[in-house]
C-alpha cells in the first residue's frame, strides 16, 4: 500500500504544482495592466488548468488516505 501513499504524494505535488502556476499566471496578468476584456479572456485560459489542478490534488490526497487506511 506504500505505493498508494506515494502516488498519491507525487499526484498531489503535481496539483499544487499547477495550482502555483495559475497563481503566477494570474499575477502576472493583473500586474501588465490589461484591459478589461483581455483581463477576462486570460482568466477564461486559467480557469480549466485550475478546476484541473485542484482535481489532481483531491485525488492524490484521496490515494493518500486510502493508502494509509489500507496499511
Amino acid at each position: 500500500m506504500e505505493i498508494l501513499i506515494w502516488s498519491g504524494a507525487a499526484i498531489t505535488l503535481i496539483g499544487l504544482g499547477l495550482l502555483v502556476w495559475c497563481i503566477l499566471r494570474v499575477a502576472r496578468a493583473r500586474k501588465s495592466g490589461l484591459d478589461e476584456e483581455t483581463m477576462r479572456a486570460e482568466l477564461r485560459r486559467v480557469v480549466p488548468m485550475n478546476t484541473g489542478a485542484l482535481f489532481l490534488s483531491v485525488i492524490g490526497l484521496m490515494l493518500v488516505v486510502l493508502g494509509i487506511t489500507l496499511r
